[in-house]
């Protein structure tokens, strides 16, 4: 039988090795690269289209959003995220990620308790968190510079 300190020792052995550096570099150059198509895509409304700033800017959101949800779907997603890290879970697109992969989670229940409750399975808190975090930044905008 072996002890609790071998164990750990043995543990230690065959962790795989953890590439900190690498792994920030790989999740910033996504996540620059995803930035810089949205941008590209941006212009091209407001050229192509002959859309102002904000209607572009909503448009592509709304885009990254849309692309996000089918590729998760077909799961493609998930492995390019894998690799990106960071890079694609941290902007919109993560966001979209997860309430689109919660979804198809639950889709087996039904619209209602199925999709419906999981979708904000783990979006809640994001959108708990992120609406006080508002009001507590909103409140003391508003008390130092006023309406």
């Amino acid at each position: 039988m072996m002890d609790k300190k071998t164990l750990q020792d043995t543990a230690k052995k065959h962790v795989p090795a953890q590439h900190k550096g690498r792994n920030a570099l790989i999740a910033f150059i996504s996540g620059g690269a995803l930035a810089v198509v949205a941008q590209l895509f941006m212009m091209l409304c407001m050229n192509m289209f002959d859309l102002d700033k904000d209607t572009a800017g909503s448009v592509t959101v709304v885009t990254v959003i849309l692309i996000t949800a089918v590729l998760t779907g077909f799961g493609v997603y998930d492995k390019a995220a894998q690799k990106c890290g960071a890079g694609l879970f941290i902007p919109i697109s993560g966001f979209a990620n997860c309430l689109t992969s919660c979804a198809i989670e639950g889709r087996t229940e039904g619209p209602i308790f199925g999709i419906g409750s999981n979708m904000f399975k783990l979006a809640g808190s994001v959108l708990t968190y992120g609406i006080t975090a508002a009001f507590v930044f909103g409140t003391i905008r508003y008390l130092l510079f006023g309406a």
